[in-house]
């Protein structure tokens, strides 16, 4: 097996049994690829921010396609017909503000949310190239770039919080599920989930199995069955020799801490917190009934049990392609009425309720975002409606937002921002911020050239209690 990184097999003590796929289907856990000198350096550098963390956590919604703002968080009424679209506004927990009718639940939230209404961006034609830009707020152009995870990419933002904070508990630090998001059937994976310039080492755990079938598991994060917890301990001394030679130029400290990490690495697989998080089926059944019976209301329930259980980022991908699912040139009003807003309403509203039970909503950021709008005016496909760059929609709750907040505004007929309009990079931005991580933060690529966290975006206080 060639992998190029060895600190992430010399850490798991099993390179003879673990294969390349296997290792491709973990993701390269971010605890196994930790280098001693880059996490203090890290680790320093955010203490340095001098930024005090409002949240722990973030789950990452993102409605992959580009869901339509103008039937979902920024309703027309009085728009001229073939503008308007089908949908009813309905009042929120907000007096004066209106969702779609077929958002009830989240509505009846708003209350604790923020929604900005006056997103843009530069691109409008290439799904890969607008989720990059909304995930990262590094925004390339409108270009058909499309093959996720180059080394000269920006990192994603679970990415980046598990480097800088990693987990307190032997659990995974990112979570990326149910699936790599392909740019069309049969395509390369979209940009914006994984590592980048990090590195590997920091790709989320993907998780890509269904939830709601009834054998779910994740055998990747199991010992393989010719392996035993003994066996697995003895392979440890294999690596006192170049322990010893560590001791020895490093320090004892620095010794200590290094075995220490690789204590917690072996502890991934074997941990009662990962194990368990996992283990979606000790859920109730009517906890799973209310999160929606389908492939993305169990990912937000599993994503709720991975943050409950120290996981710092989990990303729930809301598409196996960029044209699957909310990305509606056709049939916008059937496809959101039937399918997509129902279980995103049940699925959002039964993870903000269960954290905030659970006291956990204070510290944990829900973002609820896409690649970009829908355009105003409804096509002839049914009634569908196209790619819309230039003014969206977006909600954040939790983690130290606002609730019962909107920011910013578009035109008439939610054609573009008619004030305070705000670019990725700005809710990314903030979202660090939030994270108790500077957006100005020095990153270096593989030849050691510097870029800021955040290329192109500022924190907007207003958005933050």
């Amino acid at each position: 097996m060639n992998l190029p990184h060895v600190p992430r097999a010399r850490l798991l003590g099993c390179t003879p049994v673990v294969t390349r796929r296997q290792m491709l289907q973990i993701g390269s856990l971010g605890l196994m690829g930790i280098s001693l000198p880059r996490l203090l350096a890290a680790q320093s550098a955010a203490q340095e921010n001098g930024i005090t963390p409002r949240a722990d956590s973030c789950v990452l919604i993102f409605l992959n396609g580009g869901p339509s703002h103008l039937d979902m968080w920024d309703m027309k009424p009085d728009a001229p017909d073939g503008i308007r679209g089908e949908f009813k506004p309905i009042a929120t927990s907000v007096p004066g503000v209106q969702f779609s009718e077929h958002m009830p639940k989240i509505a009846a939230q708003a209350h604790l949310a923020t929604v900005v209404r006056s997103m843009h961006h530069s691109v409008n034609n290439a799904h890969a190239a607008a989720v990059y830009t909304s995930l990262t707020g590094h925004d390339r152009g409108d270009n058909i770039r499309s093959v996720g995870g180059g080394p000269d990419e920006y990192p994603s933002l679970g990415s980046v919080l598990g480097s800088l904070r990693p987990p307190e508990q032997a659990i995974v630090p990112h979570v990326c599920l149910p699936y790599i998001t392909k740019e069309g059937a049969g395509g390369p994976p979209q940009s914006g989930f994984f590592g980048g310039m990090l590195g590997r080492a920091y790709d989320p755990l993907f998780v890509l199995k269904d939830p709601n079938a009834a054998d779910f598991a994740v055998p990747e994060l199991t010992l393989s069955a010719d392996v035993s917890l003994d066996r697995l301990t003895a392979r440890e001394a294999l690596f006192r020799n170049i322990e010893e030679h560590f001791e020895r130029g490093q320090g004892r400290s620095a010794y200590d801490s290094m075995d220490g990490f690789r204590r917690r690495a072996l502890g991934l697989l074997t941990s009662p917190q990962t194990q368990n998080a996992l283990r979606i089926s000790d859920e109730p059944e009517a906890v799973r009934e209310r999160y929606g019976r389908n492939i993305y209301g169990q990912s937000v329930l599993l994503a709720r049990r991975m943050i409950e259980a120290g996981t710092r980022t989990v990303t729930i991908s809301w598409a196996p392609d960029a044209n699957a699912t909310w990305d509606t040139h056709g049939g916008n009003f059937n496809s959101l009425k039937n399918t997509l807003l129902p279980q995103l309403d049940a699925a959002c509203n039964s993870l903000v309720d269960d954290l905030k039970q659970r006291g956990m909503l204070d510290r944990t950021i829900v973002a609820v975002l896409g690649d970009f709008g829908r355009t105003p005016k409804i096509n002839a496909n049914n009634g569908g409606r196209d790619h819309w760059n230039y003014c969206y929609s977006l909600m954040l709750m939790g983690g130290g937002f606002r609730g019962g907040f909107v920011y910013g505004a578009s035109d008439k007929i939610g054609a573009f921002p008619a004030r305070d309009a705000l670019v990725p990079g700005d809710v990314i931005s903030t979202i660090y911020n939030a994270l108790g991580i500077n957006p100005a933060y020095e990153l270096h690529d593989q030849l050691k050239r510097p870029h800021r966290l955040v290329p192109a975006g500022n924190v907007v206080p207003e958005l933050l209690v």
